[in-house]
């Protein structure tokens, strides 16, 4: 019984760690720009920045219906060609000497400059945002699936062909699941990453979006409204992050992590 209530009780500390220290920074930062003497313009309070997220929340989800397209898809079409890449990699050695450098000399292009490139060939609408949100995240989710997949000990695949298993057999019922949490941890990095490439996109060429929102605060140098702006940009990489661990935790075997 003591260990239970020992259990429960780290497991509920857990659970408030996160929030109470994000309302802790909220407190110190609400107290201490008054305190300090810092104008509104320089650094606004939390409270400031909340309420132009009440004032303007129909202008903020319109933005971010937007930009959550662009991430999305961005994410989506890295998964659906990351995937088959890091394939191809793992079982065609000659691919892999062929396009695995180039896809890790891409990686290391900073996609700020790619960006008005872009723009040049694919114009103002979806494409470069979207493009962007794919350039960034695909190179995690190529690595993170081809280390999945070399992960696996070599004697336990020999076992499964000694039992008969054809390469199919042994991919669907050994290599994949085995291979599963690394190729989940490649997707929520790049989750985060595409967030981050969709509003680069915005910033270089775009008309609505929360990175449009934010050029547009400051133009007018409405420095509230950029931060806002700037918390619901968070929150976007936060709320799609958790749905890609909520995903792996339905279909992902738990191991107990060594402590």
């Amino acid at each position: 019984m003591a260990k239970k209530r020992r259990r429960r009780h780290d497991s509920f500390i857990e659970k408030l760690a996160a929030p109470a220290t994000a309302l802790a920074v909220i407190i110190v930062w609400q107290v201490a720009v008054p305190l300090s003497g810092l104008s509104e313009f320089i650094l606004p309070t939390p409270f400031s920045i909340g309420k132009r997220l009440v004032t303007d929340f129909p202008l903020m989800m319109a933005q971010l219906s937007y930009t959550t397209f662009e991430v999305v898809a961005g994410f989506g079409l890295a998964v659906a060609i990351g995937v088959p890449l890091a394939l191809a990699v793992f079982y065609w050695r000659p691919f892999e000497r062929a396009v695995f450098p180039l896809m890790v000399a891409l990686q290391t292009i900073p996609k700020v400059a790619l960006a008005p490139l872009l723009v040049v060939y694919l114009g103002y609408g979806w494409a470069p945002k979207i493009s962007l949100a794919f350039l960034i995240s695909f190179f995690p989710i190529v690595i993170s699936t081809v280390v999945g997949l070399q992960s696996l000990e070599k004697g336990l695949v020999n076992l499964v062909r000694s039992m008969g298993a054809n390469e199919w057999q042994t991919f669907f019922k050994v290599r994949l699941p085995a291979a599963l949490p690394s190729v989940f941890g490649g997707f929520k990095v790049a989750i985060s990453l595409a967030v981050i490439g969709a509003i680069i996109g915005e910033y270089v060429a775009a008309e609505r979006g929360l990175g449009y929102l934010q050029l547009q605060a400051n133009a007018r140098f409405d420095t509230a409204l950029n931060f806002a702006t700037v918390v619901v940009i968070s929150v976007l990489g936060v709320f799609l992050y958790f749905i890609v661990a909520f995903i792996e935790r339905k279909t992902v075997y738990r191991r107990e992590a060594a402590k």
